[in-house]
Parts: structure tokens; C-alpha cells; sequence
């Protein structure tokens, strides 16, 4: 096991309750554990969830969603400064679903979509050999959580302390999942190879 990081940002995975069942893809878990202060929090509607509501009503706190789209703060584009943080910790809530149950998480906790938005703009396209994604620039929520750490670290809001343990963390994962899907006397053994 690979030590976890440490990091200035608390990072907060969103699980929604079918990732606990991914045991082969779950990568939000494995991010979670890659952090000494991240946690996760399950469920699909989060505005009546205690510890959601202790974290947003913490002041210690600066609370945003990472979450694309029009309205969200773009980390590459200089979207948030530490002058914004003042002496409060940068609050990052991750929701770790797949795109179509992320919609719906965000439909049904209006708490969460009054939230400021956090995005990147990512440098690379997903990684994933055994998965495919429905946009090219859609990630899992382990890339995403790299791709957030640097992003933060460029803008001087954190420090990434090995930038390529997550990724060696998937290649892992995936490598592992492709010997169990060439291997004929496994159950998810596949005739034809992943494209």
C-alpha cells in the first residue's frame, strides 16, 4: 500500500451508492485512500446528510462542488486565488458517479447546485482501457482528483506532493483487470481484447 498524501484541500468523494458495488472500477475509493484527509460520503441527495452539513457549516471552510459547466470557476484560467481563501481551508466536494446518477445527485440536492463551482481545464483525455467514456473530455473521478491537484498546484493552492501516484494507482488497476479479463478460467474472461 502506497502511503497516502497529504494535502492543504479536503477532499470529499460524493459516493453515490452503486460506486460501492464497482469493487473492479471504483476509483473514487481508491482516491479517497490516496489522501490522509479526504473522506467519503454516501448517498444520492445530500441537503438532509450530517456531515455534509457539518462540513458546509464549518467556517473554517471554503465549500465548492468540482463540477463542469458554464458557470464554474475554471482553476486553469486563474477561476480562484489565495487571496479568496483568506485563512479558510479549500473545501472540494467530488461526485463519484457515473455522468447520467451525477445529474441526478446534483437534481435532487439543491444545497449541492447553490454551491460555487470548481472545474479544470483537463491536460490530458482519460486513461481508461476497459471503460469508455461518454465525451472525451469526461474522466474518472481518479483522474479528475489528479487532474484537480495539479491544476491546484499551478495556481499556487496546493502542493501535489507525487503527482504520478494516482496514475501509477490506475495503471495498476487497469493492468490487473486485463490479466483477469485474458484469463479463460475467470468469470469475466473476455474473448475479444478491450478496444
Amino acid at each position: 500500500m502506497v502511503p497516502p498524501m497529504r494535502s492543504a484541500v479536503k477532499l470529499v468523494f460524493l459516493m453515490h451508492p452503486h460506486e460501492v458495488r464497482k469493487v473492479k472500477s471504483g476509483t473514487g475509493r481508491l482516491t479517497a485512500l490516496s489522501f490522509q484527509d479526504a473522506e467519503i460520503v454516501m448517498g444520492v441527495e445530500f441537503d438532509g446528510n450530517p456531515r455534509v452539513l457539518d462540513l458546509l457549516a464549518d467556517p473554517a471552510y471554503l465549500p465548492m462542488l468540482l463540477y463542469p459547466g458554464p458557470l464554474s470557476r475554471d482553476l486553469s484560467k486563474g477561476g480562484l486565488t489565495s487571496a479568496e481563501l483568506g485563512n479558510r481551508r479549500l473545501l472540494v466536494f467530488l461526485v463519484d458517479a457515473t455522468w447520467p446518477l451525477a445529474k441526478k445527485m446534483l437534481r435532487c440536492s439543491p444545497l449541492l447546485q447553490s454551491l460555487p463551482r470548481l472545474m479544470f481545464t483537463p491536460t490530458a483525455r482519460s486513461r481508461w482501457l476497459i471503460k469508455r467514456q461518454p465525451d472525451e473530455l469526461c474522466l474518472s473521478t481518479l483522474e479528475a482528483t489528479h487532474e484537480l491537484m495539479l491544476a491546484l498546484e499551478a495556481a499556487g493552492l496546493d502542493r501535489y506532493e507525487r503527482p504520478d501516484q494516482l496514475l501509477a494507482v490506475f495503471a495498476a488497476l487497469q493492468a490487473h483487470q486485463l490479466a483477469c479479463a485474458a484469463d479463460p478460467g475467470r468469470a469475466s474472461y473476455r474473448k475479444q481484447p478491450y478496444k
